[in-house]
């Protein structure tokens, strides 16, 4: 019987990453992609393999979606050859860029660039990936808790695509129901990882100020959001579909 496999984009570091690892301890083969950091890339491949399970990297640039056909298609390529499977079962939308701006400092560019990367990507990736992803598979796109709580001051463009991202999700599940595909948006609290410069890793005043305001009194570990998209994508959560499932330890409730 073959393994499961799951597409993952910005596979290579933070979130990703330990996503891609917590997959592959479940036996889970992985397919991930990078945009620029070839090397880190090559490691995870090695690390997944050193542990006995199968992974293959690629780059892409989720803001470019001038060549999602061309990706889709290698996709096809690559399932035949290393997989000899004509479809996947897992797709998770996670690539994305942090932006700490108020509403009153941020340029039409970066406005466009996180529309680009956070909801015109997944839109238009999901679309061109959709025969490739097996009846009965699965999507989870990566949204934040930001959504929910205004905890910065300097986060409105980033949530207001993580948003879209949400609505989106509703639409797909609705959509893909027939085909046995279940679509959830799944939201991290404050993690400790490099996203936005590592500011809730590194400043200790910024972590303790989360740790105060979460209920399990402390900020977020990437294991924390790895083993959750782990546990969303096994058999026993099928039946969840079209929801936010928020992962933050109780930021501000």
């Amino acid at each position: 019987m073959n393994n499961k496999i799951a597409l993952i984009t910005g596979a290579s570091r933070g979130l990703g990453k330990n996503a891609a690892l917590h997959l592959a301890a479940k036996g889970v083969d992985i397919i991930g992609t990078y945009h620029s950091r070839a090397d880190e890339a090559q490691a995870l491949v090695a690390q997944i393999k050193q542990a006995g399970g199968k992974a293959v990297m690629l780059q892409l640039d989720v803001g470019d979606s001038s060549v999602f056909g061309e990706f889709a298609a290698g996709i096809g390529r690559i399932l035949a050859g290393e997989f000899k499977r004509d479809s996947f079962d897992y797709l998770v939308n996670n690539a994305g860029i942090g932006l700490h701006a108020a509403i009153a400092d941020t340029t039409e560019q970066q406005f466009d660039e996180l529309f680009n990367i956070h909801l015109k990507g997944p839109f238009f990736l999901t679309q061109k990936l959709l025969p490739l992803i097996a009846d009965g598979g699965r999507i989870l796109n990566i949204s934040t808790g930001l959504t929910r709580f205004t905890a910065s001051t300097a986060a409105a463009a980033y949530a207001t695509m993580k948003g879209g991202l949400e609505v989106l999700t509703r639409y797909q599940a609705k959509e893909l129901g027939g085909r046995g595909i279940s679509v959830n948006a799944l939201a991290p609290g404050a993690i400790e990882t490099d996203f936005g410069g590592g500011m809730v890793r590194d400043n200790q005043q910024v972590n303790q100020l989360i740790a105060a305001n979460t209920a399990l009194g402390r900020a977020g570990l990437p294991d924390d959001i790895g083993g959750a998209v782990a546990a969303l994508l096994t058999d026993g959560t099928h039946w969840i579909t079209g929801q936010r499932i928020e992962a933050s330890g109780g930021m501000f409730i």
